[in-house]
């Protein structure tokens, strides 16, 4: 499954070992999602298991008398936690730097215009709406997340019937919007 970091573990324990610590992140470059595994000491396991486990261990390992654990009696374990987008969690759908020709196509010149200066909304949609954001950015807050959404010029972003989430404004923001029956593309 994880083929390149299996050589790198004894690395990064004898470097846990040296500072002291019991767990080290490590970022997944190349996944689809975001992936970070979480390097834990077996002891400290109980109090941090979040997600599926994939333990690793050495058959090597030489047990020794020592009070203090060395690096060898750590046996490695993964904790492995996949967080989708918020954008595919809350079906939230975006486009970025949408390009004239389609802009032209949906027609957003013709759209409402919305402008605000620096502040918070609270918001829920009861039907889909569709917004072109011509100036700023917003980051989308949704209801009972502590992660946001963030949105900038010329993002073209549909929000779905029934989504609550909190605005915030940092600065000057202006959109282009319209509301979407079920169906319309």
């Amino acid at each position: 499954m994880l083929p390149n970091l299996k050589p790198q573990l004894p690395a990064i324990f004898e470097q846990l070992f040296k500072q002291g610590r019991a767990e080290h992140e490590v970022e997944l470059k190349g996944f689809k999602k975001n992936v970070k595994l979480k390097l834990l000491h077996p002891t400290d396991m109980a109090s941090s298991i979040t997600a599926p486990m994939l333990a690793l261990s050495s058959s090597s390992a030489k047990k020794h008398k020592s009070s203090i654990p060395s690096p060898r009696q750590y046996q490695p374990i993964l904790a492995m936690k996949v967080e989708k987008p918020l954008e595919e969690l809350y079906n939230v759908k975006v486009e970025r730097k949408v390009s004239k020709e389609r802009l032209a196509e949906l027609g957003v010149s013709r759209w409402s215009l919305w402008k605000t200066g620096k502040c918070q909304l609270p918001w829920d949609w009861q039907v889909d709406q569709l917004v072109y954001i011509e100036e700023g950015e917003v980051r989308v807050v949704p209801d009972g997340s502590k992660r946001y959404m963030s949105f900038v010029a010329g993002d073209l972003v549909r929000y779905p019937k029934w989504f609550e989430a909190d605005l915030f404004f940092n600065d000057f923001y202006q959109e282009r919007y319209c509301f979407r029956a079920y169906g319309d593309d």
